[in-house]
C-alpha cells in the first residue's frame, strides 16, 4: 500500500479488524512480533498451528482468518518447511497511523 491509499483500502483494512477473533489473532502477532524484534520468522511463535492453539477455534477457522488479515494487507506470511509464520505488515500499520493521525487536524 502507498500513501495514497484509498477508501477502499482503508475500509478493508477495517472490516478484517471489525471481526473480534479476528481482531485477537491480529493482536496476537503484533504481540509476537513486538516481543521477538530482531528475530527469524522461524524462532517465532507465530505459526498458523501455534496461533490455533491460542483461540478456541478450529485451525479452518483460524487459517480462515488468517487470510483476511494477509488479503486487507495487515499480516505477511511466509512458508517454511511445512509450516507458515506469520508477522504484521509494517506498512499497513503506518497507513492505519497517518490515517487516524490526519483526522486530529
Amino acid at each position: 500500500m502507498t500513501a495514497a491509499t484509498s477508501t477502499q483500502d482503508l475500509a478493508r483494512i477495517f472490516r478484517a479488524l471489525g471481526d473480534p477473533s479476528r481482531l485477537a489473532i491480529f493482536e496476537l502477532v503484533r504481540s509476537c512480533c513486538r516481543e521477538d524484534q530482531g528475530r527469524s520468522a522461524a524462532d517465532l511463535k507465530n505459526s498458523v498451528s501455534e496461533i490455533a492453539r491460542e483461540f478456541d477455534l478450529s485451525l479452518s477457522t483460524v487459517s480462515h482468518h488468517l487470510k483476511e488479515l494477509r488479503t486487507a494487507g495487515l499480516i505477511l506470511c511466509e512458508r517454511r518447511g511445512q509450516h507458515i509464520f506469520c508477522s504484521v505488515n509494517p506498512e499497513v500499520l503506518g497507513v492505519v497511523e497517518q490515517f487516524v493521525r490526519s483526522t486530529e487536524d
